[in-house]
């Protein structure tokens, strides 16, 4: 299956519990992270709601 590389880009101060439970189940939690994860729609739906805090890189 297709890998998806993720990066935090924004700090989880100062924003809502719900969106502090999606940054830790995706697997970041610090600056600058970079997490490797199967591409599937759970994924995607995390990061759609996270746009301001995460990244997709290459």
């Amino acid at each position: 299956m297709a890998t998806i590389k993720i990066k935090q880009i924004g700090s989880p101060i100062r924003r809502p519990e719900s969106q502090k439970k999606i940054l830790i189940g995706l697997g970041l939690g610090k600056m600058h992270r970079v997490v490797e994860r199967e591409d599937t729609a759970e994924v995607r739906g995390a990061i759609a709601k996270l746009p301001h805090m995460v990244a997709i890189v290459d």
